[in-house]
């Protein structure tokens, strides 16, 4: 959905490891483009790709402030609260004329992620995580559509699609949800407790997907809008 366009400022927030900021750069010839994000082990990798008109730093993307003709951002704003707020501020930092483009994740009803957030209330872990859960702050496509006209946005483009993922068994689900929706929690636990809640995890997932290979459809919302 980027509009490729030359000699432009761009910014990607939550950049991760930098690789798509990389490919974001060579898809905005003769531009700059700066990749932010909160995590310094990520930053740290990020860094490999700089060169002239790629750079990275350090900052949370609520905090995040600056002018651009891009605001792009893959996979990261679901960690974020008050998307109202957060998509006026990036109105905010639009030139006029800009593009916001984000994708993020809208699959915390699937079986997988749910399941997560049954475990978690569970004992022992609720009382080991002080009754804890990931807030949800994703959105339902028309509130963004909605937010995205009532901040003056033109030309505006928003869907959710479902990306196919066929996964062995119940272990290769786990490990793709312990390294992203089940991160938090697994941060908040000692390593024994890890290993419990995983474990206790993955006798749910057995539970609920009862044959293999497993269908994991990933729902993600895309949209873009320019700003006027």
């Amino acid at each position: 959905m980027v509009q490729p366009r030359k000699g432009i400022s761009a910014v990607d927030l939550g950049c991760g490891t930098g690789e798509l900021t990389a490919r974001l750069k060579k898809y905005l010839p003769d531009s700059v483009v700066i990749g932010v994000d909160s995590s310094p082990q990520m930053l740290e990798h990020a860094r490999e790709f700089e060169t002239d008109g790629l750079h990275f730093q350090q900052s949370r993307i609520e905090d995040f402030s600056g002018s651009f003709d891009l605001i792009f951002s893959h996979a990261a704003i679901h960690w974020v609260a008050d998307h109202a707020s957060l998509l006026h501020r990036f109105f905010t930092m639009l030139k006029p004329g800009g593009q916001l483009a984000v994708q993020l994740p809208s699959n915390s009803n699937h079986p997988a992620m749910s399941a997560i957030r049954y475990v978690a209330a569970e004992e022992p872990f609720v009382t080991e995580l002080h009754g804890w859960h990931q807030p949800l702050h994703v959105l339902a496509l028309d509130q963004y559509a909605d937010i995205l006209y009532n901040e003056g946005g033109k030309e505006i483009t928003i869907f959710e699609k479902v990306y196919p993922h066929v996964l062995p068994d119940v272990d290769a689900l786990a490990e793709w949800t312990s390294a992203t929706a089940m991160l938090p929690y697994l941060e908040r636990l000692n390593e024994p407790m890890k290993q419990q809640f995983l474990s206790r995890y993955k006798e749910v997932l057995s539970e609920r997907f009862t044959t293999t290979p497993i269908f994991f459809g990933f729902k993600r919302i895309l949209f873009s809008a320019l700003r006027q």
